[in-house]
């Protein structure tokens, strides 16, 4: 079973994108520790889904783009 490159780039790209937004939950949750859920931490938790958004609108438009 072949796979084209383009969808093996895709792939690589979602995944890390993925493993970027895990990375930042846990790093910021080793960060702040383990308190009970505070501000400062659901900040850290919204930074981390509009990093992911804006990630992965990027890819989608990198992809979208990239020529044949």
């Amino acid at each position: 079973m072949l796979i084209e490159r383009d969808t093996v780039v895709e792939a690589a790209v979602t995944l890390a994108a993925v493993a970027l937004f895990i990375g930042i939950i846990v790093v910021g949750d080793e960060v702040i520790g383990a308190q009970a859920f505070t501000l400062q931490e659901g900040y850290t938790v919204i930074g981390a889904i509009v990093a992911f958004v804006l990630v992965m609108a990027g890819a989608g438009f990198f992809l979208s783009t990239k020529q044949n």
